[in-house]
C-alpha cells in the first residue's frame, strides 16, 4: 500500500463519517482540549517573539473559532 493509498483511505473514511467528525470537532470536549493546546503554543511563540505578541494571539483566536464551540 502506498501513500496515496493511505491517504485516499484516510479521505473515504472522513467523507463516511463526515458528521460524526464535525460533531466531534466542536464539542465541549475539543474546546477544552483545543484551548490547553493552542495556549500552550502562543506562550511558546511569545517568548520566541515577544514583539509578535499582538499577532500571536489575533492567530490564536481565529484558530480557537474553528475548533470546539467557544
Amino acid at each position: 500500500m502506498g501513500i496515496e493509498d493511505v491517504v485516499n483511505k484516510g479521505k473515504d473514511l472522513y467523507e463516511e463519517n463526515k458528521e460524526k467528525v464535525e460533531a466531534a470537532l466542536k464539542s465541549d470536549e475539543a474546546e477544552g482540549i483545543s484551548d490547553k493546546i493552542l495556549d500552550g503554543v502562543a506562550d511558546f511563540a511569545k517568548k520566541v517573539a515577544p514583539g509578535a505578541a499582538e499577532q500571536i494571539d489575533d492567530v490564536r483566536d481565529n484558530v480557537d473559532k474553528a475548533v470546539g464551540n467557544d
